[in-house]
């Protein structure tokens, strides 16, 4: 009798470690990808946006830029977060008032 007790409890003592390892299978899955995820999405964006943050800082008068709705065009003034813009050809200049956050790109950085 004791035989079989212990064979029991050999068996049993093997299916729940089986049941463990397949629990922690489980729960790697579902941590790979979200590792996956983060540098796959987010890290990327997060980048993008530390440089645009950098790019909307380091804003001058003379810089040459484009908007977001693709007006080109060339800083006159910056007053925080607005900024006065020259477009147009040189005989017909306008002037427009925008947000420093609709800008998209400098294309040609003001000369020192």
């Amino acid at each position: 009798m004791n035989i079989f007790v212990m064979t029991a409890f050999a068996e049993g003592t093997a299916a729940a470690s089986a049941a463990g390892a397949a629990g922690l299978s489980t729960l790697i899955m579902p941590i790979l990808l979200i590792a996956l995820l983060y540098f796959m999405m987010i890290r990327p964006q997060r980048k993008k946006d530390k440089l645009t943050r950098e790019m909307l800082s380091a804003l001058v008068v003379g810089d040459k830029i484009i908007t977001i709705g693709g007006i080109h065009g060339k800083i006159v003034s910056i007053k925080d977060d607005t900024l006065v813009i020259e477009t147009g050809s040189a005989t017909d200049k306008s002037t427009m008032k925008i947000s420093r956050w609709s800008i998209r790109e400098v294309t040609k950085p003001a000369e020192a």
